[in-house]
């Protein structure tokens, strides 16, 4: 004789209330940074604090859902990168859609980064996509169309930089960054052409 075990399913109202906190967490740590305390997602949730913690008992648990789909891009581009023929096309758009995901979430910049304790679950993500980039660096070099002297630390230093544009206003920052990502790219481009390189995108309007 079996005995089955009573279902409890979900109340929608808490339902509700975990969408309209991963809504605000994402809206908040995306304009903030992860320096925003947890007490602002809850107030802009409309939750009280003790409903958020129900939810999500460390911070860490909310950043690893808030920002579930971010990863699961950077792991794409990651994917589509090492399975391009094309080694140094490869190697430019990962820049590429990185630089675009951080543009839009200061937040998901930050636990890339793994710049606060909180968000060391991100940190086998970077070092997974630390290792693509070696990868594609070390088959653009043999294309000749990688300045030899790259190192993956270059890559660091350039998201490091590129976190300064989120002081850029919202509606020019997506455009700021694909400008500063083309010109990264030329950058690291073993021999600048002007005739072949990639034309820029357009300058983004920065005054408010």
């Amino acid at each position: 004789m079996t005995t089955e075990v009573p279902h409890h399913p979900v109340r929608s109202d808490a339902r509700d209330n975990r969408a309209r906190i991963l809504e605000a967490a994402r809206a908040v740590f995306g304009e903030e940074g992860l320096g925003a305390p947890m007490r602002k997602v809850a107030r802009r949730a409309g939750v009280g604090p003790a409903t958020l913690y129900r939810h999500f008992p460390a911070k860490r648990d909310l950043l690893a859902e808030t920002f579930a789909e971010q990863r699961r891009a950077c792991r794409t581009a990651v994917r589509d990168a090492l399975a391009d023929p094309d080694p140094w096309h490869g190697f430019r758009t990962v820049i590429e859609r990185i630089c675009e995901l951080h543009a839009h979430s200061a937040g998901f910049a930050d636990a890339f980064m793994t710049a606060f304790p909180e968000a060391m679950d991100f940190t086998a993500d970077r070092e997974r996509t630390l290792r693509a980039v070696a990868e594609l660096a070390r088959r653009a070099r043999e294309t000749g169309r990688l300045r030899p002297d790259f190192v993956v630390d270059d890559l660091v230093l350039v998201l490091m930089a590129h976190r300064g544009l989120q002081d850029t206003p919202r509606e020019a920052r997506v455009a700021a960054s694909r400008r500063y990502a083309a010109y990264v790219v030329e950058a690291f481009r073993a021999t600048p052409a002007p005739e072949a390189a990639t034309p820029l995108p357009p300058a983004p309007r920065l005054s408010t």
